[in-house]
């Protein structure tokens, strides 16, 4: 696992995907700092929650070519053929990806301390929202591992796991239209007013229940839900499994 973690750590600053990956961060960070800096009210849990909205551009970059890129260059017949585990393959790429977001938020980590410097305080809130960060951080990196792995190609890599995270991000839209089309639905088939309502608002609740930023949002109020990063490492394992999944299908037909 190690070997694999290592390998992979390393290969974001062999290539520009490390350096691209933390420039925009950087930026992103820096910007929404400077903002609030300049107005003279620094929240550091808002900038936190400002990145989350980023992961749809950063999470892409950063695993699209995790499996991808092995199987493009043909050297992920090396996973198939020696005895190394598929699991510490799984969870090595995910560390490494993992490392890389740990390495980004030092910049948020020196706003912290520039905060503090000046007189700014850093309550239990913004220690809430660093803490969902990484635990979506890991979830969304498991989506764009899995991404990479069922195509050889890092560019629809990116744009599955794009298409992964906006969905994510987009579900209590997506709950509220389905409210609406669900309720549409069975009127049309004759269920009373009562019943469609009642069917549609079950709907709603069912896709809203599956949003991860709904879940966490009472973090940021100092407001901790273990059951809430239980869902997060849930969901982010799930992908992982789904991963090895296709990383064992893939070995069994080399056999």
């Amino acid at each position: 696992m190690y070997a694999i973690f290592k390998r992979e750590f390393l290969s974001y600053f062999r290539s520009p995907v490390g350096y691209v990956s933390i420039a925009i961060f950087s930026f992103l960070s820096g910007f929404i700092f400077y903002s609030q800096f300049s107005a003279g009210s620094v929240n550091i849990g808002s900038e936190v929650i400002s990145l989350r909205s980023f992961f749809i551009i950063i999470v892409p970059i950063i695993t699209m070519g995790l499996l991808a890129e092995d199987k493009k260059r043909g050297t992920d017949i090396l996973y198939y053929t020696t005895p190394v585990s598929l699991f510490n393959v799984v969870v090595g790429k995910v560390l490494a990806s993992f490392a890389l977001f740990a390495v980004m938020f030092i910049n948020v980590i020196i706003h912290i301390i520039v905060t503090v410097a000046c007189g700014g305080s850093f309550g239990v809130g913004g220690v809430g929202t660093i803490i969902v960060f990484f635990f979506m951080a890991f979830m969304f990196i498991s989506m764009g591992l899995f991404a990479s792995a069922i195509t050889d190609n890092q560019i629809v890599s990116a744009i599955v796991a794009f298409l992964f995270i906006l969905i994510t991000q987009l579900l209590s839209v997506i709950s509220e239209y389905a409210y609406t089309a669900s309720y549409s639905i069975v009127k049309v088939l004759g269920v009373k007013a009562d019943a469609a309502t009642s069917f549609a608002n079950a709907i709603r609740k069912g896709i809203a229940w599956l949003d991860p930023f709904v879940k966490t949002q009472d973090f940021r109020l100092g407001i901790f839900s273990v059951s809430s990063l239980i869902f997060l490492v849930s969901v982010g394992v799930l992908f992982m499994y789904l991963t090895f999944r296709v990383l064992e299908k893939k070995r069994w037909s080399q056999a």
